[in-house]
């Protein structure tokens, strides 16, 4: 299998984390990185470049957008942070704006890439890639409640004392404020969460899963309250999902896909689970919801529009 270019646009600490993890997993041939911080972005790939006697071979690059020819994967995560007191809104209309420049220069020179779209509001982004690009939906996706999930994997995993990675649990709706987790479909080897928990019989189910959900979804903030930002979750979050693309596995991850006629929510971007493989998204599952998850499915879909709205797309 010949290894692919992968391109990123935006060499902030969450790209270049994402370079790094793509440069440990051997998954790119070739790495493009853009900024219009081209002195910085030199800098990031030389000190990347220093990496290669323990790697295997990469060839990383610093260019324009010429440079972008031949990409399979475009990965974005170029754009302004939410300042303190800033509105979603206000944040999705500055970046909104960036996009509106970025994605026309994009296609003139790699139409046919994948796009996975990194930017908050990711969902808003998403979609704003989707309608500038004019792609079909599938070949744009964002990273969506990828890391999400993974928290609460995370944190289930602690409490119940059981390997992450035999922990199967969903964030859906947006990445964000208004996100929700799928209890009803949540698994442990093999066992629905609701029928392990009586076996385990370690906590108040009533109280404890509101509490733990509350901690995956402030996460990010008590991170950001520590060090200023997150990255490293995110860039092994974007690798996985790389992962996926190129080696045409057929994963299901929760990225943040045009959802369309699903529990009678229409034409929005958002995390639904979604089988992913060289094209992009193949087709979205539907899991059967319990009726409170879908409100919140809708409650989830009516906030991201709000902002798809005031961010004039």
């Amino acid at each position: 299998m010949l290894k692919p270019r992968i391109s990123i646009i935006g060499s902030g600490n969450v790209g270049m984390r994402y370079a790094y993890s793509l440069m440990l997993a051997n998954l790119a041939r070739s790495i493009v990185i853009l900024d219009i911080d081209k002195k910085r972005t030199e800098g990031e790939a030389m000190d990347l470049a220093s990496c290669m006697p323990f790697v295997s071979p990469v060839d990383i690059a610093v260019g324009d957008y010429p440079d972008l020819r031949g990409s399979d994967i475009i990965v974005i995560t170029a754009g302004v942070k939410q300042k303190p007191g800033q509105s979603r809104f206000e944040l999705a209309k500055q970046n909104v704006e960036i996009y509106k420049d970025i994605i026309p220069k994009v296609i003139a020179y790699a139409k046919d890439a994948i796009f996975l779209i990194v930017t908050n509001p990711v969902d808003v982004l998403s979609y704003a890639a989707y309608k500038i690009s004019q792609k079909p939906w599938q070949e744009v996706m964002g990273s969506g409640t990828v890391l999400d999930s993974a928290r609460l994997k995370l944190l289930l995993s602690r409490h119940c004392n059981i390997d992450a990675r035999n922990v199967h649990a969903y964030v859906l709706g947006e990445h964000g404020d208004s996100e929700f987790p799928v209890w009803s479909r949540a698994m442990i080897g093999g066992i629905l969460f609701k029928d392990y928990c009586p076996m385990c019989n370690k906590c108040n189910v009533k109280t404890f899963l509101p509490d733990m959900f509350s901690e995956v979804r402030n996460f990010a903030y008590k991170v950001i309250e520590r060090k200023g930002e997150t990255s490293y979750g995110i860039g092994l979050a974007l690798n996985r999902i790389t992962s996926a693309i190129i080696k045409d596995e057929n994963s299901i991850l929760p990225v943040s896909s045009l959802v369309d006629n699903y529990y009678d929510v229409d034409d929005v971007y958002m995390s639904i689970p979604a089988v992913v493989n060289k094209k992009g998204v193949r087709e979205l599952l539907r899991p059967k919801l319990e009726p409170e998850e879908i409100d919140n499915l809708k409650k989830s879909a009516k906030l991201i529009k709000e902002v798809i709205r005031s961010s004039g797309l």
